[in-house]
């Protein structure tokens, strides 16, 4: 029997890729839509203290002594629920709600940041180049672009706004260039949108990750009419060691020097939500999802990549990489996208490269 590619090849242990898509953190600001350009003040936090009142679900054995005794359950809501917590709102007369970050394209996603095996590094340039010959990064470049110009970035701000305007200013020295994009008119849901806009962004950002130029800077100012005095939603810190006191906060926003902020993960997350190549995508009602590995999505407790399929990162790389041609071009574009994003996949002790 012929000894395979990927035996030839054999087990890469280290292997490293470093994100191409580097988001900063997104400040948050407050100012009035007709007003919007010339003055905006930062939004700071704010901490209220909440008497709330007992909701949990019980256990069955509580339950069954507040039906044979219901003055139990009588005095222990009399309990209050005492909870301090931080919130982010609009000013008074304020109804405008602007996010501003930057965003780095890099280049040279088909080199590994880190390889131990020699015959793999080569393998998986030349594929790489390959990928990039055939196509370019457009189809990556287009979504991350119509990412940009739906603000899906907003998250849960971007609900009940009346507008929505993104602007995207290039920062590059001598390529310089702007768009203005209505967001509310652009699709979550599709990246098929006909706009010349989004597809002259999706080109700049298409020549970074390519090589055709080393990098791109771009500045990404979102503004939402979300209502006056209205509640803002900066990212959630995690809270690691709640403990029993009740002094302690039940919700930490994220700040940085006192200005309300969204962790640059978050807007990370939101800018490579453009997974539609997943198995039965079109029977789910999920949408599009974030790339990953797994296509992993925690708020709903589903992967969906499972290795069951084939469909996960690993076997599909682990393929593509060592030269084996994969089913469709689809399977190519989450590859790549996965890399874009980075991280660590080496194979462990006792793997099979390739299987």
């Amino acid at each position: 029997m012929a000894t395979s590619a990927a035996q030839i090849i054999g087990k890469v242990s280290v292997l490293a890729f470093e994100k191409k898509l580097v988001p900063s953190d997104g400040y948050m600001y407050g100012t009035t839509w007709d007003n919007r350009f010339a003055h905006t003040t930062p939004l700071a936090l704010i901490e209220k203290s909440v008497r709330g009142t007992i909701s949990n679900r019980f256990k069955k054995k509580d339950s069954d002594a507040f039906i044979a005794d219901p003055a139990k359950l009588d005095a222990k809501v009399e309990s209050p629920n005492l909870q301090t917590v931080d919130v982010c709102a609009l000013g008074q007369e304020q109804d405008t709600l602007k996010l501003t970050f930057t965003l780095k394209v890099l280049s040279g996603v088909e080199r590994p940041s880190a390889c131990n095996n020699a015959a793999f590094n080569q393998s998986y340039t030349n594929v790489a180049k390959a990928y990039i010959a055939k196509y370019g990064f457009t189809e990556l470049a287009n979504r991350y672009a119509s990412n940009i110009a739906n603000a899906r970035f907003l998250w849960r701000n971007r609900v009940g706004a009346e507008n929505i305007e993104v602007h995207v200013k290039v920062l590059n020295k001598g390529i310089e260039a702007s768009w203005v994009f209505n967001a509310v008119q652009i699709p979550l849901r599709t990246f098929d949108e006909n706009n010349v806009q989004i597809s002259e962004l999706a080109a700049r950002i298409a020549s970074a990750l390519s090589g055709k130029n080393d990098f791109l800077m771009l500045e990404i100012n979102a503004y939402a009419q979300i209502g006056k005095a209205q509640e803002v939603y900066p990212s959630e810190e995690l809270v690691l060691d709640k403990g029993n006191s009740k002094s302690k906060k039940s919700k930490i926003l994220y700040a940085v020097n006192s200005h309300a902020a969204m962790h640059s993960q978050k807007i990370g997350n939101a800018l490579r939500s453009i997974d539609t190549w997943y198995p039965n995508y079109e029977n789910f009602e999920t949408g599009p999802i974030a790339v990953e590995p797994y296509g992993a999505v925690t708020n709903l407790g589903v992967a969906y990549r499972n290795p069951k399929n084939k469909a996960d990162f690993y076997n599909l790389f682990d393929k593509y990489s060592r030269g084996k041609e994969l089913a469709n071009a689809s399977e190519e574009h989450y590859v790549m996208a996965v890399l874009v994003r980075g991280g660590v996949f080496g194979e462990s002790a006792g793997e099979s490269a390739g299987e």
